[in-house]
């Protein structure tokens, strides 16, 4: 097995897949005190009361609704759900008994077996397993292979993806009302700004970038394409057309024509792309892991779509910071 392979299968052990599904919560927790403690060092004494109380509102309102994101978007779209740590551990401790029950093993096969039904194996003990022509069909049970999804499979996907991002941003928004109503702020004035960025965040860093993705990804199945490679560099330039560089602009586009009619603004303004909204394109990697039938990389999206929740619910907009209000400052430098 050549190492980039038994890498790819480290990554897609079910069991390390569903630990750190686990262990998100508290991830999302260390993150938002580290932002909330940033964001009071950054705040005056006299006005940390007010800007702490906004924060931690929004972070929390952000955190649980990125953490009910997947079972929300598997409701809505009938996807199945990822299994749990029980369920993983009693499926490996049939396959793995009901294999030595016919096969003799070396003691080292044995013990990476036994290992296998309640732990993550290591890289070495997959390669092992797996490099074995004793071990080699039990190990796919364990560690099942990607499939590629089939085209009339992709927009579900992606229907999925686009819901799952849609939550956190949603609940930062509401966070973020909820915050200007206990700080006793002047929430309807805000309202604009939120909605305009969280348009913004969802748009060009979430849903443009999945069907970008997804129309790439059924372009080539139609023209009989299954090659991975060709798979991930026609969902990367997918993603690179209509999310990074279309994505900003239509964003911008609906935050003037539509929202701002609708909040009674008159002025324009232009969310301008900055590095955090750059690096957030890393949850296309997932995007195009998830469609090329790899796992491994699903659980970070909570943490990933939460960075655009937050932003959402704090209403930030990069051109007009002279306009906004002392406790807008605060967050306004804000990158979680």
């Amino acid at each position: 097995m050549t190492p980039i392979r038994a890498i790819g299968k480290y990554l897609d052990q079910p069991l390390l897949t569903a630990k750190i599904n686990k262990s998100i919560p508290a991830l999302l927790t260390i993150g938002s005190g580290a932002v909330l403690y940033d964001t009071l060092e950054k705040t005056q004494k006299n006005k940390r009361k007010k800007v702490g109380l906004k924060t931690a509102t929004i972070l929390l309102a952000t955190a649980i609704s990125a953490i009910s994101a997947p079972k929300i978007a598997s409701v809505l779209t009938g996807r199945q759900g990822s299994k749990t740590l029980k369920q993983i551990i009693n499926y490996n401790t049939k396959n793995v008994d009901k294999f030595l029950e016919t096969h003799q093993v070396d003691e080292k096969l044995q013990n990476i077996l036994q290992k296998s039904k309640t732990k993550v194996l290591s890289l070495k003990e997959v390669n092992e397993l797996f490099s074995s022509k004793e071990t080699e069909n039990i190990a796919k049970k364990l560690i099942p292979p990607p499939d590629n999804i089939k085209a009339k499979d992709i927009f579900k996907e992606i229907g999925w993806l686009s819901i799952y991002g849609a939550v956190p941003v949603a609940g930062g928004i509401t966070g973020g009302v909820i915050a200007d109503k206990l700080t006793k702020d002047q929430w309807r004035e805000h309202l604009p700004n939120k909605i305009k960025e969280g348009t913004y965040q969802y748009l060009a860093n979430i849903f443009l970038c999945n069907i970008g993705a997804g129309t790439a990804l059924a372009i080539l199945e139609k023209n009989n394409i299954t090659s991975k490679a060709a798979r991930c560099v026609g969902m990367i330039g997918g993603i690179l057309l209509t999310g990074v560089i279309g994505g900003s602009i239509i964003a911008n586009y609906i935050g003037n024509k539509i929202v701002n009619p609708i909040m009674h603004q008159d002025k324009k303004d232009t969310r301008t792309p900055e590095l955090l909204d750059l690096t957030l394109h890393t949850d296309d990697i997932a995007t195009v892991s998830l469609l090329s039938g790899l796992k491994w990389i699903e659980p970070s999206l909570p943490l990933l779509y939460s960075i655009s929740g937050y932003r959402a619910g704090t209403g930030y907009r990069n051109d007009n910071h002279s306009n906004t209000n002392d406790s807008k400052k605060n967050f306004s430098h804000k990158k979680c």
